[in-house]
């Protein structure tokens, strides 16, 4: 959820509203998912979903996901590419950990079974650093994002069910939890994004730099401020909500 940054000092008012907008499309499709969701909460949708288990839920969630993940990775590619210094890296890694808390602090109000531990922010605030130190392998990034997605599905133990130890994401059973991105296998998304990154700004750098249409602009600029959409958008749906329900 990284902002995207000028390619070089040399081009500093570059932008790459392509990938903004792609950014923007899954904040939308997030907040329509999370509007239902709580819509559900509500009582007000039926039949009643189960987002834990019906897969016209539980396949939207991991496309929403990737696709968020794999525009990190494309972000990471272009400050890279800017020769982001470690010093920015971590300021804007602060923020993510810091709303990374502020989510399983509310989680934990809101849902005290199930509280998140573990969630997309706090994958994204280990994975980013993982991603960085990893981003000097270029090419071969495919090949080890392809491993980390795998990886579960071949290494499970017991030892990664406890609440110590799930984060990884080799467990034999997933956790009781409102939201679960552990590393693996969600830091291959990561990793395919920022090799795809890597080599569109060394043989499609134009076409990553391109205008969007006027439909699409609306998209770019939401998807400018990736983390704060996420943390304010579910507070005001159910604050919404949370008002209708009252007026009724």
């Amino acid at each position: 959820m990284s902002h995207p940054v000028a390619s070089s000092p040399a081009a500093g008012r570059e932008r790459f509203d392509r990938l903004d907008a792609l950014r923007g499309l899954a904040m939308v499709w997030m907040a329509l998912f999370h509007f239902c969701f709580d819509l559900n909460e509500f009582g007000w949708l039926h039949p009643r979903q189960h987002f834990q288990l019906d897969a016209l839920w539980t396949v939207q969630r991991s496309c929403i996901v990737s696709l968020f993940l794999f525009c990190a990775g494309l972000s990471m590619a272009l400050a890279l590419d800017a020769r982001q210094p470690w010093p920015r890296f971590w300021r804007r890694w602060a923020q993510i950990a810091a709303c990374a808390v502020l989510v399983s602090l509310g989680s934990a109000w809101m849902f005290p079974h199930s509280w998140i531990r573990f969630g997309v922010l706090h994958g994204m605030a280990v994975m980013l650093v993982l991603a960085r130190l990893a981003a000097p392998l270029r090419g071969r990034l495919w090949l080890l994002g392809a491993v980390c997605v795998a990886l579960p599905c071949v290494v499970q133990h017991p030892l990664f069910d406890l609440n110590a130890w799930n984060w990884v994401g080799l467990v034999t059973r997933k956790p009781i939890t409102e939201d679960y991105v552990p590393v693996f296998p969600w830091l291959g998304v990561l990793l395919f994004g920022l090799a795809a990154g890597q080599w569109l700004l060394a043989h499609r750098r134009a076409g990553c730099a391109g205008a969007v249409s006027p439909a699409l602009r609306p998209l770019a600029a939401l998807g400018r401020w990736p983390l704060s959409f996420y943390m304010l958008h579910q507070p005001l749906l159910i604050g919404l909500l949370m008002a209708l329900r009252w007026l009724r």
